[in-house]
């Protein structure tokens, strides 16, 4: 029979690349742990890695059960540790994703009354992910995920929070600003800068300058909002961004926006959880408070 050890022996071997550091890991001697090993594979029939000297390869059985380790261990520990919270009559941590950049200002805005509201219910922000943002909902490394761009999958629910307009940032002195639009053909010449995002998921190249075949002079990174604008009030470029964020900039910095096209780019912004979290209070009531908390302006 297939019992959660033997899952979590093929994972460990998978993650640690022998069985002497996986069996350090999981406090078992080495002995014990080949002997489980041996057992599992005569009880399945096959075998589950192929020796190769010292080192091991999973079979194609090995695999299989290695994919199924990676699934079912996470939310076997997931609910453990739900339940050990209550049991000491604790709510437990939140754990949000971050796959918007200028998103984290506004996330803040929302965290302070929360956490007023559930003060036994602690807030972590991961904004980096190994497999991006949806494997780590799947993987139960976050509980929500904050995304302008949402990939609906079996197993997930994607919440609508606010509309709002990505628009393009300039200094008040330069040649665009006061303009009521502007067409992609016009950044031809413009240095434009971004937070480090793959540029296929970046709205200005994805909805406006790609479907025209226009690109700019170049492209610049940056990954923290302040440098960013700081450096386009300078003159040194221009970005995109959401309007609700450059009205917050607007009174403090030379900064203007402007409409990208006639129509401008709208965009939404979703929080992505687990179906089978739905019942869980702590992380509707967040939800709740995020739609109630808007972005503050009128691009609501």
């Amino acid at each position: 029979m297939l019992e959660r050890i033997h899952l979590a022996v093929i994972r460990e071997v998978s993650r640690q690349g022998s069985l002497t550091a996986a069996a350090n890991v999981l406090c078992l001697t080495q002995s014990a742990l080949s002997h489980t090993v041996k057992k599992l594979e005569q009880q399945l029939g096959t075998d589950v890695w192929h020796r190769e000297g010292r080192s091991l390869r999973l079979t194609q059985a090995g695999e299989y059960l290695l994919g199924l380790a990676n699934r079912v261990l996470p939310q076997l520990e997931h609910a453990e540790q739900l339940m050990r919270q209550y049991a000491q009559g604790q709510r437990g941590t939140l754990r949000i994703g971050m796959e918007c950049h200028p998103c984290y200002q506004w996330l803040l805005k929302v965290v302070a009354p929360y956490l007023a509201d559930w003060p036994d219910v602690d807030v972590d922000v991961k904004q980096k992910f190994q497999f991006g943002g949806i494997g780590a909902l799947f993987g139960y490394e976050i509980d929500i995920l904050v995304t302008p761009d949402p990939l609906h999958k079996p197993g997930l629910r994607f919440e609508p929070v606010f509309d709002y307009e990505q628009v393009l940032v300039v200094a008040s002195g330069h040649r665009l600003a006061g303009r009521g639009h502007v067409m992609p053909h016009e950044l031809a010449e413009e240095v434009l800068i971004t937070y480090p995002v793959a540029v296929e998921r970046l709205d200005i190249y994805n909805q406006f300058l790609l479907p025209a075949a226009c690109m700019p002079r170049k492209h610049k990174v940056i990954e923290t909002t302040d440098i960013l604008l700081q450096m386009v009030a300078a003159g040194r470029g221009v970005t995109a961004l959401p309007r609700w964020l450059v009205d917050e900039y607007v009174p403090k910095m030379a900064l203007t926006s402007v409409r990208l096209g006639e129509r401008g780019v709208a965009k939404q912004l979703f929080l992505g959880v687990r179906e089978a979290d739905g019942d869980i209070d702590y992380l509707r009531a967040f939800v709740a408070k995020a739609r109630a908390t808007g972005t503050g302006t009128s691009d609501r």
